[in-house]
């Protein structure tokens, strides 16, 4: 098994807290442009989501697993399972508004 792979088990699939995992790549705009709003969502959140990031061209058959088709996607994830999914660039907002239904 490979390390990532162990990482995204442990960290991701074992979380006890709902994840959002963000699946970027290093050449993709709107997934650099992302990463602040991200941030600031991990802050914010702290304690009750965890964030991720996966690289999809470090971790293709991962971003395959899930049927990641583009870049960025933000996958809400509980027990490692798929309970919401955020395609393309949005707004803080309404990705806060879509955790929040997971987290209430």
């Amino acid at each position: 098994m490979s390390a990532p792979h162990r990482t995204f088990s442990t960290e991701v699939e074992r979380s006890p807290l709902p994840v959002l995992l963000d699946l970027w790549a290093p050449w993709c705009g709107p997934c650099r442009m992302m990463a602040p709003v991200l941030d600031e969502l991990a802050a914010e959140s702290a304690g009750r989501v965890r964030v991720a990031k996966l690289n999809v061209d470090e971790n293709p058959m991962t971003a395959a697993r899930f049927n990641v088709r583009s870049i960025p996607t933000l996958l809400v994830l509980e027990g490692g399972r798929e309970i919401d999914r955020i395609v393309g660039a949005q707004p803080k907002s309404e990705i806060a508004r879509r955790l929040d239904g997971v987290v209430a």
